[in-house]
């Protein structure tokens, strides 16, 4: 085992760290967890598939046998086959449909971006034309207001 490129195993400095060099260094995971909807459909899909894959074990073992029960299972191995190529399918579109829904893509062009920036801007509109409203009735009342004293005045 070398030490920083040394035979005799003195410590060596390894980019200006004085000490022994370390064996394993931990880098921070750059994957994004998956989803929640979409974990459940991928543990699903495996514990179908893996099913569906003894089963078939089992329908090719009574086959060999020349058991009774061959025929039974190779209906239902048949029957399974579809059933796991279905979750397969469904992991497939849990995915796309939660990443739809949540915009969870990192292109800066994403639409699920550009629909939220579109919303900020319609909701921020909305507030300040509420306040301009606002600022119009109010100054609206102050001069009824003055012109409702000033007629009683006459």
């Amino acid at each position: 085992m070398e030490t920083g490129g040394r035979r005799d195993g003195a410590e060596v400095s390894v980019e200006g760290v004085h000490g022994p060099r370390q064996l394993w260094v931990d880098e921070p995971e750059p994957r994004v967890r998956m989803a929640d909807p979409v974990r459940r459909a991928a543990v699903r899909a495996v514990l179908i598939v893996s099913v569906t894959l003894i089963q078939a074990m089992v329908a090719f073992l009574c086959t060999l046998a020349g058991s009774w029960l061959a025929f039974p299972m190779v209906l239902s191995s048949v029957a399974s086959t579809v059933v796991a190529t279905w979750s397969v399918l469904d992991v497939w579109i849990t995915r796309q449909v939660w990443k739809q829904r949540n915009g969870v893509v990192s292109e800066p062009s994403s639409s699920a971006r550009q629909l939220r920036r579109e919303r900020r801007r319609a909701r921020r509109a909305a507030r300040s034309a509420a306040r301009e409203d606002a600022r119009i009735r109010r100054r609206e009342r102050r001069e009824q207001g003055g012109r409702r004293v000033a007629e009683a005045e006459v």
